[in-house]
């Protein structure tokens, strides 16, 4: 893949609760042509008002009550989405399976866009391990403010740029 047509969009959610459908806030960073254009962060009011992940992120039910369910933010979010050649996410498992909870929650399609991994971009590119995103943050001088959305997904496009600066294959 080359450097000049990377289009992609980082992706990070934050979950209220143990359930992929509780998504209370996402970060998006869009990188077209290899440049960071945009960037985009909501707050998200998940379908419980349990919050057991408050102390991770800093997010608790007041910050999110009055803010956009994922089904009423999603055709913003969809639109952000759309033309990425795929999603950057640091574990993406984790990141994909609550994109797919919530759309399935809010009864949209989800988006048929590959998912690339920067845990296993980073083992591949730096052979860094532990591969924690603060972990490779570390390892190539990227400042990040851990557990906040944009924070987390800002660093994951600079991950993906930076591996393909250094000639990695990205996908």
């Amino acid at each position: 893949m080359k450097n000049a047509s990377i289009n992609f969009v980082a992706i990070d959610f934050e979950t209220a609760d143990q359930g992929r459908d509780s998504a209370c806030a996402v970060g998006l960073v869009t990188v077209c042509n290899g440049k960071i254009v945009k960037r985009e962060s909501h707050l998200i009011r998940p379908p419980r008002r349990t919050f057991i992940f408050s102390h991770i992120h800093g997010i608790e039910w007041s910050h999110v009550e009055n803010q956009p369910t994922f089904a009423a933010l999603w055709p913003q979010l969809k639109q952000s989405l759309a033309g990425a050649d795929y999603l950057a996410a640091h574990n993406a498992g984790f990141d994909s399976g609550v994109l797919n909870a919530c759309c399935s929650a809010a009864g949209v399609e989800t988006p048929a866009v590959p998912f690339l991994c920067t845990v296993k971009l980073a083992r591949r590119a730096w052979s860094i391990r532990p591969t924690k995103l603060p972990d490779v943050c570390r390892h190539l001088g990227l400042k990040l403010n851990h557990h906040d959305a944009l924070s987390d997904a800002e660093a994951c496009a600079s991950i993906v740029l930076a591996a393909a600066k250094d000639g990695v294959s990205l996908l």
